[in-house]
């Protein structure tokens, strides 16, 4: 068992001495009240795995959150020089900034702003900045170009090709120090064809075949200078639209994919009345997942949120607070969906255009007779802030050919797994590195993603 599956029992919850100093904020004596339930041989096992990933969430939360309200203002007041504390306090109690105690002084999420200027366009306007716009935001009409051909054609297929790289950060480098290094691929799913690996620098350790969950390059090496590992490689990406305006009722209830995941896809008692909730009344597979389609995109705010090491119980931490990013919402959809009976699963990497490449979760589902659908929750989410029904209603169901699939399952190992914690232990989009006394976390290297071709075939 590797130091990440400890993550699979998160869900045992920690004892009260150590919940009271974590809330407070009192870190070193809530990792010091772990360290002495460790020492105890009255421990369970179960919890003694909860406890090691705990200890290590709790080194690493305030990192997230380096702010006081104080510098957290003077943040704002760069771009918008009369940005008030009233209207700090007002976005503050409207849950539109994160923060934590830090023994017991409020402090804040460092891309808060980042975060607010994504999701407001009139902050911002004042910020001075060109708003990125909502997940599927469409400026140059190129989307819905895509989308209109989609539902013409039936299909629409791309040649995309991209380059990706990681680096260790001067101050990281120590020559003659073995390195390990891991990168995304294209891996085999339904959309995804003809992959190619165009070229990687230098020669890999190990290429993951195209069926694994979780697909790489990886390195190793022993560094005497300090260069950068790169991947180029190529693919087919295959849109195809399923028109679901007239569902059609089946008989099957498939079983596959419809279980508990721990640590974070459980049946909660909040997630089994939420689900029993939404689908009161409701019996055919596809309308119920329609049902949590509906309630995730018209009510759940987009946010940035803080590294997923950090994140407990997920889907559960989006369904209470109502926010979330895009894999937040992909798991509660999974979750709620399986809660239901519904085969539902999990599929990440990049979205990927022309001039743009960005790390992005979404979800398949499974709906008889139609078979694997997509679901984007947090695509339909930014169509409903822009009040553009039709393209929320696209993505449950279909999705767009801008894709690169990298994993299809969610928690799921490298299959040359890391010796020391991972930077995302769920995910795998932009990298992983690692030294031999411990894995880096993303501010101690470098990482680039970039899509060099994209055609239409």
């Amino acid at each position: 068992m590797g130091i990440n599956d400890n993550f699979r029992y998160l869900h045992m919850g920690l004892p009260e001495d150590v919940l009271r100093r974590k809330y407070h904020g009192d870190f070193p004596g809530a990792i010091a009240a772990i360290d002495r339930h460790l020492q105890s041989p009255h421990t369970p096992e179960a919890l003694r795995k909860c406890l090691t990933a705990e200890r290590e969430i709790l080194r690493r939360l305030p990192l997230d959150y380096p702010l006081t309200r104080q510098q957290a203002l003077d943040l704002a007041r760069e771009k918008i020089p009369d940005f008030s504390g009233e209207e700090f306090d007002t976005l503050e109690r409207d849950r539109r900034i994160d923060w934590i105690y830090i023994d017991g002084v409020p402090h804040y999420f460092d891309r808060w702003f980042d975060s607010l200027c994504k999701t407001d366009a009139a902050i911002a306007r004042r910020a001075g900045v060109l708003p990125t716009g909502a997940d599927g935001h469409d400026s140059s009409g190129m989307l819905e170009d895509t989308l209109r051909s989609m539902r013409e054609k039936g299909s629409v297929s791309l040649r995309i090709r991209c380059r990706a790289s990681v680096q260790l950060k001067p101050e990281t480098f120590r020559p003659g120090e073995r390195v390990r290094a891991y990168l995304p691929l294209p891996c085999a799913c339904g959309a995804q064809s003809d992959i190619r690996i165009e070229s990687v620098s230098p020669a890999p350790a190990h290429i993951s075949p195209e069926t694994a969950p979780q697909r790489v390059v990886f390195w190793e090496e022993v560094l005497t200078e300090n260069h950068p590992f790169t991947v180029e490689f190529s693919y087919t990406r295959t849109a195809r639209y399923t028109v679901l305006s007239h569902p059609l009722p089946a008989a099957e209830r498939p079983a596959f994919d419809t279980e508990e995941q721990p640590s974070h896809v459980l049946f909660t008692p909040c997630i089994r009345e939420l689900a029993r909730h939404l689908t009161e009344g409701v019996e055919e597979p596809l309308e119920k997942a329609r049902r949590f389609y509906d309630y995730i995109t018209l009510n759940v705010q987009y946010s940035f949120v803080r590294a997923y090491f950090g994140l407990e119980s997920i889907p559960e931490t989006c369904a209470r607070n109502l926010r979330g990013d895009c894999g937040m919402m992909a798991l509660l959809f999974i979750t709620l969906c399986r809660c239901a009976g519904i085969p539902a699963r999990w599929e990440s990497g990049w979205k990927a255009e022309p001039g743009f490449c960005g790390a992005h979760d979404w979800a398949q589902f499974y709906a008889a007779p139609y078979g694997w659908l997509y679901a984007d929750p947090s695509f339909g989410c930014g169509a409903a802030r822009e009040g553009n029904e039709a393209r929320r209603r696209h993505y449950f169901g279909n999705l767009d050919p801008f894709r690169m699939a990298a994993n299809t399952r969610f928690e799921g190992d490298f299959d040359v797994p890391k010796d020391h914690w991972r930077a995302d232990p769920y995910d795998n989009q932009v990298g992983e590195m690692e030294l031999p006394d411990r894995g880096l976390q993303y501010n101690e290297f470098l990482r680039s993603k970039e899509v060099l071709e994209c055609t239409e075939l």
